[in-house]
């Protein structure tokens, strides 16, 4: 397992190093550059932007300048916003827990409904029970984040006055936008759970254990349902993924602090230092929870794991 773990780890460094580059070069194909997106050619002359240009380092070769920014991400340096002069790591660290709760609560909304009602379905498969909560999953998917966002303000903020609409001072101010970011992930987690249980409950070993006598609910439990978490383990790293695209949506239509916000605020500002900064860190963020998801997965299925461990 310990080889394993370091192969896993060894992988991330160019992992993340290649989105750090692939984010670069991106921000290079915008037409024009930081000077005249963030300041407007109506508010400097020509020789202005040129010498803010120089003093940027924007007249020097791309190549340079993504050495420099490389180098500049070992040192924790991820630049200044063009409108505050203040450092890029510590706003986005001053946001970052508030996106971090937001996407475990949404995570925890997700497996909560998700798990139970995918299960529910495959042990009472083709019946209305199964019907009815898979026809819930596809409508959990199709229905748009912000609309529902909205939804649920107008119901339970407005008509109801049960909960916050806005902000983040208070507990209960966090229930509508995990609601709103874990709902199509329910979905998704439901519709899997399902289809790896019936797949799982047909399988020969299930039917030795119940040839054994071992009671039903032991069966379920403690041997089907355990195989059939390997796929949805695998899918939260993905999960991970829509979700916090998803929070960037959340944090708008809730008015939440967050990196989304920020980056939504940075990009109405043209701040794209900002907004270079908050994208990094959401493709970081991405890559880490993948990598502790395949972790998981060698722990849960050893046939996955290298070296000496897989013996």
């Amino acid at each position: 397992m310990i080889t394993y773990v370091l192969g896993r780890v060894l992988l991330t460094i160019p992992v993340l190093l290649g989105a750090a580059i692939f984010i670069f070069l991106l921000f290079e194909l915008i037409p024009g550059d930081v000077v005249s997106a963030a300041m407007g050619v109506q508010l400097l002359d020509a020789d202005q932007q040129e010498a803010m240009r120089v003093a940027l380092g924007l007249d020097r070769p791309m190549t340079d300048r993504l050495l420099d920014y490389v180098a500049g991400l070992m040192q924790g340096d991820l630049g200044r916003s063009l409108r505050t002069s203040q450092a890029v790591l510590p706003m986005i660290l001053s946001q970052l827990p508030s996106t971090l709760i937001l996407i475990a609560a949404g995570l925890s909304v997700a497996l909560l409904i998700g798990v139970p009602l995918g299960l529910l379905a495959a042990l009472r498969r083709n019946s209305w029970v199964d019907a009815v909560s898979m026809s819930g999953a596809v409508l959990g998917v199709s229905i748009p984040q912000y609309w529902l966002g909205l939804v649920l303000i107008l119901i339970f903020a407005v008509w109801l006055r049960w909960l916050p609409a806005t902000g983040s001072s208070t507990p209960e101010s966090l229930i509508l936008p995990a609601v709103t970011l874990g709902v199509a992930e329910a979905a998704i987690i439901a519709r899997l759970v399902r289809s790896s249980m019936v797949e799982t409950l047909g399988t020969d070993f299930v039917r030795t254990a119940r040839a054994k006598g071992l009671a039903d609910q032991r069966v379920v439990i403690r041997h089907a349902f355990r195989n059939s978490l390997i796929p949805v383990v695998t899918m939260l790293g993905l999960q991970i993924g829509a979700l916090l695209g998803g929070a960037v949506v959340v944090e708008v239509v809730f008015a939440r602090p967050g990196i989304g916000q920020m980056i939504v605020t940075a990009i109405t500002k043209r701040d794209l230092p900002v907004v270079q900064g908050g994208v990094l860190t959401i493709a970081v963020i991405f890559v880490l929870v993948n990598l502790v998801i395949d972790i998981l997965y060698g722990r849960l299925d050893p046939r996955v794991r290298l070296g000496k461990d897989a013996a």
